[in-house]
Formats: C-alpha cells, structure tokens, sequence
C-alpha cells in the first residue's frame, strides 16, 4: 500500500509535490481555478459537515446505546460500516477540489469460514470506521467557522480571500491525511490476523467434529459389537462351543478391523512417521497410497517446526487425494524445498486439469488454511492439464520457533 502523502501546503516541497498529491500554486490576489476549487470547498465544508454529525450521532450513537440488546452491535457495525462510505465521499471531495489523493483503506476481511459474529466483531472494531466517526465530530465546529469566514470573506475581505481560502484549506488537507488516510500496513495486517484466527478456530473446530463423528460412527460401534458378540460366545461357550468358537473367530476379525480404523483415525490426526522420520518419508509414505505413480522429491536441510511440518504434510495428503479421484493422471510429482524463508511445496500432474480454487470447497479451504499461517496457495490448471499446484509456508525453525516473513519465490518445474 502507498504510503500517504505527508506535505501540509504550498510551502511543502520535493516528495510531497507529486502526481498523487497535486499542491495549488502559491496563493495570490487573482482568483485561479486552485482558488475558486478551494472557495468552494470550504463553502461545502457546513452542509457536508452538518450530514455527517447528524448520521454519526444518531446511528452509532443510537447503536452504542442497544449494545445490550439483541439488534445492538449490528446496528453499530452497519453505522460504522456506513461511516465508511462518508469517508470514502470525503476523500473525493478532497481528491476533486484540494488535488488530495490518498489511497482508500483496505477492505474489511470478509471470509466465508469466519462465522456472522467474527465478522460482526471485526466490523465493530474497524480502525477506518471510528477515525471517520473522529473526522466527522471536529468536521462540525470546523465546518461551521470555515463557511461564516469565507462568506463573509467574499463580500468583505474579498481581495485577501485567497490567502485565508489558501490558510483554511490547508487545515482540511492535514485533517483528511491525518484522518481518512489509510494507516500503515499495520493496520491491514491486524486486520487479516484477526480473520485468519477465525479460519484457525472454525478449522481447529471442524477437525475435532470430524474425529468424534469417525470415532462415534466407526471404531467405538465396531468395538459395541464385538463386545456383544463375546458375550454371546460367552453364553455358547459350554452348550456349543463349535458356535463359540467361530463367534470368536469373528470377533478376531472386528478387533482387527478396529485396530485399522483407530490406526486410520490417528494417522489423520497426525502420522506417526512424520513425528519419527520427518516430512520426506512421511510424504513418501502418503504417496504409496496415491492411485497414480508419485515422484517424492524433498530438500530439506533440516526439519521445521512441528505446526509446519504439519500443514506440509496435509496439504500434500489432500492435494494427492485429488489427484488420485479426479485427475485421471498417468503420473505425478511432489517436491518440498526450503528457499530463505520460505518452505516451498510443489504438486504436479499430468491429468485433465481444470482444477481450481472456485471450483469446490477443497483447494479453498486449503488455501484458507496456508493463509491464516501466512502461507500462499496457487493453483496453476488450464483444461487438459497440466495441473501444477504450488504451495508456500513461512519457515520456522523447529528450535527457535522464528516467524518468517512473506515474498512469493518459486521453482519452475
């Protein structure tokens, strides 16, 4: 994001001078079109103002008032929301008649997996909504003196109106930068944490759903039924034990298949050889029983951290699993490399193609999953194929546990 422009008036110079903020030349006695765009907008100052402190007041106000009633905060979301929008008409106005040009702030966050109430909540805290609030109260007093002085001005100091337009209007330049400028990439970056924390918890949530469905629908009533079914070899025990016996047998068989799903289960909680022996055998593992004959290739010089290696692992599983129902692909290749910072996954086939992250829930939950840990996801399949998928997490060592930052660096196939 640009940064805002910082020059105050005519009096700046160098930077501030550009193409994105174009300064009025110097004030003098005869009126330019710089002055009369300026005469009008402190003109505009009171009706504008008069609008925002009205809506203000009564919307967020009447909002802040019933937060402890049902229809309360989205009464306060949708004002600030709406505040917003007054800030975006100000900007314009600056833009049209100052020649003040500021980027417009970051759209909120608006993820599907993040839950009404999570987006609710980012909204009630929303940085540009309440600076726009700020603006919109100095605007009134400031709205009200800049009108009364530069009407009366034009009937009474009308030849040193430019000067007091040129005074006046710089005080309105520094309030919208101050005010309506986006704040630095901070801002945004909170922003997107806070909605990739819900991404995190919804999929955290999610998962734990999915483990007890397949524990309550698999292992534990297999594990009812062969209890059952000791018991009624315990019954036949003595008066058939022919029958006993090859309930027993059955019963032998339950166990293993039991033993199978809790085995399944675990391995999709978090495989054993990849806590054992690390990503590149655990990849190895997952593509043995890929459909398509897969290439594993892993450079790895040491092993990240346990999250990473985690996400690694999944993605690749998942990704595989698609490849294995629907690619029709003859042949596939996985590679895994770190690059700086960077932990860089590479997934390809030569399958149908057409894949994509529009397409399903799939590819868009895995790359809702690698953007709440600041990881990127792209999907590279036109019709026909080839289908190349390239995956990127920050690297954190598994010692010092570093956060690394974000750059898009990749490897050609």
């Amino acid at each position: 994001m640009t940064a805002p422009i910082s020059s105050a008036g005519p009096a700046a110079s160098g930077a501030g001078d550009t193409d994105h903020d174009r300064l009025p030349p110097p004030a003098r006695l005869a009126y330019d079109l710089p002055t009369w765009k300026e005469i009008t907008h402190l003109l505009l100052n009171l009706p504008t103002a008069l609008i925002g402190f009205v809506y203000v007041v009564s919307v967020l106000f009447t909002g802040a008032a019933l937060t402890v009633t049902v229809v309360g905060l989205p009464l306060l979301a949708a004002g600030l929301t709406g505040s917003r929008l007054l800030g975006r008409l100000e900007r314009a106005r600056a833009r049209s008649l100052l020649g003040v040009r500021i980027d417009e702030p970051s759209p909120l966050p608006r993820n599907r997996t993040n839950g009404w109430l999570n987006r609710l909540w980012l909204t009630v805290k929303d940085p540009v909504g309440w600076r726009t609030v700020l603006y919109e109260f100095i605007r009134l007093p400031w709205g009200i003196l800049t009108f009364a002085v530069t009407l009366t001005s034009l009937f009474v100091l009308w030849p040193v109106l430019p000067f007091l337009a040129r005074g006046l209007a710089n005080v309105d330049r520094a309030m919208v930068r101050g005010l309506l400028s986006p704040s630095d990439e901070l801002e945004r970056r909170i922003a997107e944490l806070e909605s990739d924390r819900g991404v995190v918890v919804d999929t955290a949530a999610a998962d734990l759903r999915r483990i007890e469905r397949d524990l309550h629908d698999g292992a534990q009533a297999r594990l009812v039924n062969l209890a059952m079914g000791l018991g009624l070899a315990k019954e036949k025990l003595l008066e058939d034990p022919d029958t006993a016996a090859a309930m027993v047998a059955e019963a032998h068989g339950e166990v293993k298949l039991a033993l199978q799903e809790l085995r399944d289960l675990a391995r999709g909680i978090h495989p054993a050889v990849l806590t054992d022996r690390g990503l590149d055998a655990a990849l190895s593992s997952v593509a043995s029983r890929c459909t398509v004959p897969v290439k594993v290739t892993a450079d790895l010089p040491a092993r990240p951290a346990e999250a990473i290696e985690g996400i690694a692992y999944f993605t690749v599983s998942e990704l595989l699993q698609n490849i294995s129902k629907h690619s029709g692909a003859r042949s596939a290749s996985v590679e895994v490399w770190r690059s700086g910072d960077r932990l860089l996954i590479q997934v390809w086939d030569d399958g149908v193609g057409g894949a994509g992250l529009e397409g399903g829930t799939g590819m868009r939950g895995l790359a809702e999953r690698l953007g709440a840990v600041d990881g990127l996801f792209v999907v590279e399949s036109p019709q026909g194929g080839p289908t190349t998928v390239t995956a990127e997490l920050p690297w954190r060592d598994r010692t010092e546990g570093s956060r690394a930052g974000t750059g898009v660096r990749g490897r050609g196939k």
